[in-house]
Parts: C-alpha cells; structure tokens; sequence
C-alpha cells in the first residue's frame, strides 16, 4: 500500500483518493499497479543524493522574517531574454476573465473540486486545504511555488486562487453565464474547458516512482543521447507503461510484434510493483533512449511523461491528443512530432516508422527538433518564468482583495522539508533554490492576434491531413499489391 505522507499529518488532511479509479477495472496488484503511477514515465535515481545543510535545521513554523530575509535589490535587473512562445497561451488561458475580472464569487465556485486554497500576502504563501491529493502531488506542487517564491522574493503579488491536483479539466464553458466562469488551476487542459492550466508537480520530483526533478533528468537525457546516436538505434516504435488506466492504451498494445504481424512496434508493460522493489533500476529514462521511435499516448488524461518522451532524440509517434499542458500547445506536426491517428493506430505506427527510416534524416531532424525545444526552451529557467508571469497576470485580474482564510497554513520551504519523508526529502534537496535570481524572468510576448492563432492553428491541420494522405496512399499501395 501507498505509504501516507507526513505531509498528511502535519496539515491534518484525511484520505487518499485518485482521480483515475474510476478507469479502473482490475483487482489485487494489478489495481496497486495502476494507482502507483498512471503515466509512462521510466526514470530511476541511482545517484546518492547529499542532504544540504537547509535540511539538517528543519523546523515546524516558518521565520518571522521569511519575506525579508530572502530579499535582494539586484534582482531589479532586467532580463535580455523573450520568453518562449507558449507564454503567450498565458493570455488565452485567463481570456474568460478579461473583460469581467476575477471576483470572490468566481473563486469560491472553484472549490467544489479543489485539494487547496493557495494566498499570496506580502510575498508569504498560506494554504487551505480541503482533501488529499492522489500521492504527493499537492506537496510538490506547493513545494515548486514555494521555490517560486525564494527565487523572486517580494516580486510575486498578493493573491487568491483555487488548484485541483487531478487529472482531467471540469470547468466547462459556462455558456449559460459566460460572466461567472470560476477560475480553477490544474495540471492540463482542453477545448472544451476553460481551467488554467499550470506546470505539474513532478519538475520538483515524484517520489512514489523515484522520479528525479525536472533540472536532473535533463542533465541525465542529454547524457543519454550522446551515448546513443539516433542511427545506431533500433529501428523501432517502442511503448512503456501503463495500459490499466485508459482503453486507448489497451487498444494499443495489440499493435505489439507477433508471430503472425509486426507493425514496427514494441511495447511493454510497466510493473511498478516489481520497479519498486528491485530500486527502480529497470525505469531510468536517459537509458530508455534506445529506439529511433518513442510513442506518446495518453492515459487518464495528459500524461507527464510527453516532456520525457520528447527530450530522447527520437521522432515522437505522438498518438492523436485530447488534452495539453503548459507548453505543448507549441509543438508542431512533422516538426516536433509525428502525428499518429487514434482510430487505426497500428496501421499509422507502421506507416510512420517505414517512412522513418526510408527518410532517415528527415526523421532524425524531427527527433532533434524536439530534443532541442525540451532541453532549451523548457528548461526551469522558464518553468518559473511561466508560473511567475501566469501568477502575475492572473493577479492583474482580481477584483477584490486576498485574505488569509481562517484556518489556512502558513507554508515555508522549512515546514514543508520538516514534514517530508526521506524519499521526499531527497528530491526537495535537489530542487531547492539557494539563492534568489539575479535577474527578472524572461519577457513575457504579447497576446495572439486572433488571425494569427487562427493561422498557428490552420498549420497544424494541415499538417496532419498531409501525413494522412501519405499513409493513405501508401496502404492503398500496399493494397493493390496484393491483389
């Protein structure tokens, strides 16, 4: 059984519930399986991590002086750099408030599935909680404000925002009353919900799998892909994870070599249990980049292990998405990816790694396009940016005054650290920020004009009905063939 946090205790939060048990159909270890992880991500932490000497005077209330304490004038220092162009889906994100603002009215709607009440006053940070996340998500997604927080001290305004730690967005379009949309922070969205979409909590860790922070496993990627030239992989698409969690992963799976067909793929079934028990030494991702081919397919919903996936050099088979985090909305087809259709996937798998590597450079830039957008423009330089630039227009919005609800938890790096196990502990150390930046984040870019979304958009289509058409025609070919 999961182990509870002392996170748990320390802010008397009671259960665990997952978001995903609804999906699941299994019993005995194969439901402990799917609740261990619901996403394909393979990473280990073979690399004993030394606890910094913050962590050696832990404490249960937080300085007097925490916002001061950590307060530098330099970081008035302008920044030269513009911030990547997913920033700009910031001002699409908070669209429904911009002409109404954001009231308190709107803010307590969003409560009715919320895990917590994040206030920002005088740059100290309270929570509220109201029940416990699936494994540590909350923890960590606190952790990385709180980093936040002592990488721009005092820059961070004074707010009040509601943040749901599961998995698939709920805040509809309110078409009935566009004027009292309630703003909801989550991890991802879609087209059809209006939620505010906000970096995951494993950029800190994920200490149930043993997941490094975000900073780490870049370092670990990079030194994969070198050692594995994309020429010298095999020729493949290759799948791990977990297929519990949702039918599309299932029907995947029957795209696996067999004695009577192989359609280019090779999938594999993750065994958190056996991973955990054996040190995770069989999940490390930077060892993971073997294969010309990595596919990407959703689970419940988003699935953290796209940014993964992404970094290893080789051409993304991305199975046709419903939902987007943060920075995908970026991404594009046949220049980051390559599209794979979620009707007739085993047919698009094979097509693809045929054209791959009857093209090899073609598919090795698309690899390498993808690589590069991972390890420079998402790097946790811009991680923060993001989340300081979202916090800051959000803040822009508010049409009242954030208070400290009764009840609410003054959080600190040190009563977050004092409550952590060691597993968590490992993590918080290499993810914590010792010293406050030297300069602003980057510049955030203007809004889209409507045509030109529209256009980024248009693209994108067409795109994928290029490639479309290609398959067509070439099963079409392979079809008159053998009449």
């Amino acid at each position: 059984m999961l182990r509870r946090s002392r996170f748990v205790r320390l802010f008397q939060l009671q259960g665990v519930r997952s978001c995903q048990s609804y999906s699941i159909f299994f019993f005995g270890l194969l439901t402990i399986a799917a609740i261990l992880s619901s996403f394909c991500v393979h990473l280990s932490s073979d690399t004993t991590v030394q606890i910094d000497p913050f962590f050696t005077n832990q404490r249960q209330t937080c300085p007097t002086n925490y916002s001061t304490a950590f307060s530098t004038d330099r970081l008035d220092t302008l920044s030269n750099t513009t911030c990547p162009d997913y920033f700009r889906f910031i001002h699409e994100d908070l669209k429904p408030w911009k002409t109404t603002g954001i009231t308190r009215t709107m803010v307590e709607k969003a409560k009715k599935t919320a895990h917590f009440r994040l206030v920002i006053v005088d740059g100290k940070a309270y929570v509220e909680n109201y029940k416990k996340s699936i494994q540590t998500r909350d923890v960590f997604t606190i952790w990385g404000i709180l980093q936040l927080l002592r990488r721009y001290p005092g820059k961070v305004p004074d707010l009040e925002l509601m943040f749901d730690c599961n998995d698939r967005p709920v805040i509809r379009d309110y078409w009935w009353n566009p004027t009292q949309v309630p703003p909801l922070f989550r991890y991802c969205g879609d087209r059809w919900t209006k939620d505010i979409v906000f970096p995951d909590w494993s950029f800190w860790g994920w200490a149930e799998i043993n997941m490094k922070p975000w900073e780490s496993v870049l370092k670990d990627v990079k030194k994969g892909n070198e050692r594995s030239k994309w020429m010298e992989r095999e020729p493949y698409a290759y799948w791990k994870g977990n297929p519990l969690v949702a039918q599309k992963r299932r029907d995947l799976l029957k795209c696996n070599v067999s004695s009577t067909k192989d359609w280019n793929a090779r999938l594999f079934i993750q065994d958190w249990i056996l991973e955990s028990l054996q040190g995770f030494k069989q999940s490390d991702v930077a060892s993971q980049c073997t294969h010309r081919y990595k596919i990407y397919i959703e689970g419940t919903a988003w699935s953290v292990s796209e940014k993964y996936i992404l970094a290893c050099d080789s051409v993304t088979l991305l199975v046709k998405p419903k939902y987007y985090d943060f920075f995908t909305r970026s991404l594009q087809p046949m220049h980051h990816y390559w599209p794979i259709r979620n009707d007739n996937k085993c047919k698009s798998i094979k097509f693809a790694v045929d054209w791959g590597n009857n093209h090899k450079q073609q598919a090795q830039a698309i690899g390498k396009a993808a690589s590069s957008f991972i390890q420079q423009e998402l790097k946790m330089d811009y991680v923060y940016g993001y989340m300081f630039h979202l916090l800051n227009e959000y803040a822009k919005l508010s049409k009242f005054e954030p208070r400290v609800p009764k009840g609410a938890t003054l959080m600190c790096t040190e009563t977050l650290a004092f409550a952590a196990d060691e597993s968590e502990k490992k993590f918080m150390t290499e993810s914590l920020v010792k010293s406050p930046s030297m300069t602003n984040p980057c510049t955030m870019p203007p809004s889209y004009e409507p045509q030109d979304l529209a256009n980024l958009y248009r693209n994108n289509i067409n795109s994928i009905k290029q490639v479309e058409k290609w398959e067509d025609k070439y099963w079409e070919s392979i079809h008159n063939k053998q009449q």
